[in-house]
């Protein structure tokens, strides 16, 4: 039977995550995970895509307080319960005019830094509303576009074992290249695919369709520097989705249940 084998958050949108032996749920997903977002003046986010640098920072929860840091580039803590009375417009993707709470000039300073250009910080506060738009009742914080995503290991194992037939000095790729939630062990490559419904420890959770990769899979997840043309040309070849410009890797996923609490270990159910 299909098992939770790791939980991941990414505290701050394309920056590191890490993984969770349990984690909580609540109306915009897993507790903790994108709810920060490194924006411009403009309001638009800064994301691996064009800064790869945002690889090498570190994103912790401590108790309260989230931890950032990056080599070379100090460290600073904000609480996750601060009360933050300036407010930010910014966007992810067609979602725009989201209301986020500022995270103070201490957050600012560090990005701006570390990005050679303005930045701010900003966070989900109580002014927050992002329908997911495929599912208007749902709500995400600031993931692309679901507030979840599964992949299994034997899909990636699948993955791996193709680039090395077309490349033998190729290294393994890692799952944080592909930013999931929930990993997934004991179960076939791509089973996932067939998920409609699946339940962990009587937490249920939608399937929202397949999840289009892009060129942030090209990237060292630990430095942030582009490698090759991997793994989006393996995937082209086999992944490539219907509308025939993507490729797809892993489910993006819906909480049906928004609260409750999941963890490693767990069995997974497939309900339909």
């Amino acid at each position: 039977m299909p098992t939770l084998a790791r939980i991941r958050i990414h505290p701050i949108k394309s920056c590191r995550g890490h993984d969770m032996e349990s984690a909580e749920l609540d109306e915009l997903g897993l507790i903790h995970d994108r709810r920060f977002q490194v924006i411009a003046p403009n309001g638009k986010p800064f994301t691996q895509r064009s800064h790869g640098i945002l690889a090498r920072v570190n994103a912790n929860i401590d108790g309260d307080e989230l931890r950032v840091s990056a080599p070379g580039h100090g460290a600073f803590t904000t609480l996750l319960s601060r009360s933050r009375p300036v407010h930010h417009h910014t966007e992810v993707w067609s979602a725009t005019e989201l209301i986020a709470d500022g995270c103070g000039e201490n957050a600012a300073e560090f990005f701006s830094s570390l990005l050679g250009e303005s930045a701010h910080l900003v966070h989900t506060g109580a002014a927050f509303d992002r329908p997911v738009r495929a599912h208007p009742k749902d709500r995400v914080g600031f993931a692309d576009a679901f507030p979840l995503l599964i992949v299994s290991e034997a899909s990636l194992a699948d993955l791996n074992q193709r680039i090395s037939q077309q490349d033998t000095t190729a290294a393994p790729l890692g799952m944080e290249r592909f930013r999931p939630n929930l990993i997934v062990k004991d179960c076939p490559a791509f089973a996932e695919d067939s998920w409609k419904r699946i339940s962990i420890r009587d937490r249920e959770f939608s399937s929202a369709g397949p999840c289009e990769r892009c060129v942030m899979t090209t990237l060292d997840p630990r430095t942030g520097d582009k490698t090759g043309p991997e793994p989006l040309r393996t995937l082209a070849t086999y992944r490539r989705a219907t509308n025939g410009s993507s490729v797809w890797f892993g489910q993006n996923v819906v909480n049906v249940s928004k609260s409750g609490r999941i963890e490693i270990g767990s069995t997974i159910e497939v309900v339909e």
